[in-house]
């Protein structure tokens, strides 16, 4: 009995002197390893080489690499294509009967020569110089229009540079070859010229010829630039020129001998 008292008392003073022995042991089974967990706990020994397991799983699985429809897509300029009109004289058959009622409708009285022209600029609204269009030198018209043939010129000259540069075309100006005749010009055109009619559209301001066979360069001369054919610039021209008539703005007469587009407002 006094022998159990001692080691009793022996017991106590380790405790004393080394608290830590009498704190229980714990590990958490996540911490702990497979082969060290207690065989004692079977549940902790499984669930501890479960987690093993599907570390050296996810360790050892190769990399999965995006599909071709995954990976994502480099944007790219795309140029727009040229279609052009499947047919000149379809898509622009407006004759002299329909193009001299909007004559009539929107433009001025004719005037009879020069001199007459020139007193009635308050009317009319000068063609020039101008960074969408250019106006060759002009033997059988006077450079004037009425307002609303002036906007049209202009945004066919606008469109027309917006349509080469998305389609990746290098840029033209249009050429106007006619504007504003007097009466004395048309009775001196009709002369020599067989289209040239008594009545002309050109009287009132309201029309104006581009041509379609001849553009004027925009790049100095002396810069490099990549050529191209006066074919597709015709066929650039005559999208901006179908549209614009689809959308009502204009009449267009698509002319043969004399190489134009014969173009009135409306």
């Amino acid at each position: 009995m006094q022998s159990f008292a001692a080691i009793v008392v022996l017991l106590a003073l380790v405790r004393c002197v080394f608290p830590s022995v009498a704190e229980p042991r714990m590990q958490t089974v996540s911490d702990a390893n497979p082969s060290e967990a207690s065989v004692a706990d079977p549940d902790s020994l499984i669930l501890a080489r479960a987690d093993s397991v599907n570390r050296a799983k996810q360790q050892a699985a190769p990399v999965k690499l995006p599909s071709a429809a995954e990976q994502p897509r480099t944007s790219s300029t795309t140029k727009h294509p040229i279609r052009s009109v499947a047919s000149y004289a379809d898509a622009f058959p407006d004759m002299q009967d329909v193009q001299i009622q909007a004559a009539n409708k929107f433009g001025v009285s004719p005037v009879q020569n020069r001199a007459e022209a020139e007193r009635r600029k308050m009317e009319l609204v000068y063609v020039g110089a101008n960074p969408y269009f250019f106006v060759e030198p002009l033997r059988s018209s006077i450079p004037y229009l009425v307002p609303r043939a002036s906007v049209l010129l202009q945004d066919i000259g606008r469109n027309f540079f917006d349509s080469l540069q998305i389609k990746g075309v290098p840029l033209n100006k249009i050429i106007v070859t006619s504007v504003l005749r007097s009466k004395d010009d048309v009775n001196r055109l009709r002369g020599f010229n067989g289209n040239a009619t008594e009545n002309s559209c050109h009287l009132y301001g309201t029309t104006f010829d581009i041509c379609y066979n001849r553009y004027k360069t925009v790049a100095p001369p002396d810069q490099p630039r990549r050529a191209v054919q006066n074919d597709t610039l015709k066929w650039v021209l005559s999208e901006v020129l179908r549209d614009l008539r689809q959308q009502g703005r204009c009449y267009v007469k698509y002319e043969v001998k004399q190489g134009c587009f014969h173009i009135t407002t409306r």
